[in-house]
């Protein structure tokens, strides 16, 4: 999921670089907060509209949540589908209509440029709606970026996002990072783990193979 800041610009290029093997899945909750301003600003009916037709999208996300992917995949491609394209002629239709320096005509052009990111849900059932997820679990690194002005060098800097990225990681998969993180440098140090075998540290694999584990002694 592309964060929505300026360093958009760097995702589209790694996308580009790597010839369509790289899909960015785009956030609707920034796409639909452009029309929430518009609407406090302006009273516009037809911002209004935009938010209750997203409305209707997220409620069926609510409702299908913690399914499977193959699950929400079907329930999207069956309920969700059909508003996103009704909601997308509405888009189309209207800004040929409007003053082409609008902020309703910017939100507008915004949500259709990038379309195919923002409607990759209804294309892979493990993709999110938006990025709230991602932004709650980033949001501790966010509150301690003062601290990270004294991280030394520009190498320690770089060694404190890598353990962030990996603590986050490990949170994402449900896992208590000391435990996975104690684990992992274990197995590296002993040469438990050989070079060859550092995708089976990864936190998801890692998971698994503890699952499995457990599942066999059971």
């Amino acid at each position: 999921m592309v964060p929505q800041s300026g360093s958009i610009s760097a995702y589209k290029a790694l996308a580009r670089g790597h010839g369509g093997a790289i899909q960015l899945a785009f956030c609707l909750a920034h796409a639909r907060r452009k029309f929430v301003e518009i609407y406090k600003m302006m009273q516009s009916p037809f911002a209004h509209e935009v938010i209750e037709r997203l409305q209707a999208v997220y409620a069926i996300e609510a409702e299908i949540r913690g399914s499977s992917a193959e699950q929400r995949l079907a329930a999207r491609r069956t309920r969700s589908a059909p508003l996103m394209a009704a909601l997308k002629a509405r888009l189309t239709a209207m800004v040929d209509q409007l003053f082409s320096q609008s902020k309703l005509t910017e939100a507008i052009n915004y949500t259709l440029n990038h379309w195919d990111g923002l409607t990759l849900f209804l294309r892979d059932g493990r993709v999110e709606v938006d990025s709230n997820t991602v932004e709650r679990s980033m949001r501790p690194i966010a509150m301690g970026r003062r601290n990270s002005l004294f991280s030394g060098s520009d190498g320690g800097a770089e060694s404190w996002a890598i353990l962030a990225s990996l603590v986050n990681t490990a949170k994402l998969h449900e896992l208590d990072p000391q435990a996975y993180l104690n684990d992992v440098l274990e197995r590296i140090v002993s040469g438990r783990t050989k070079s060859h075998q550092l995708h089976e540290l990864l936190a998801w694999n890692w998971k698994a193979a503890r699952e499995r584990v457990a599942q066999a002694a059971a």
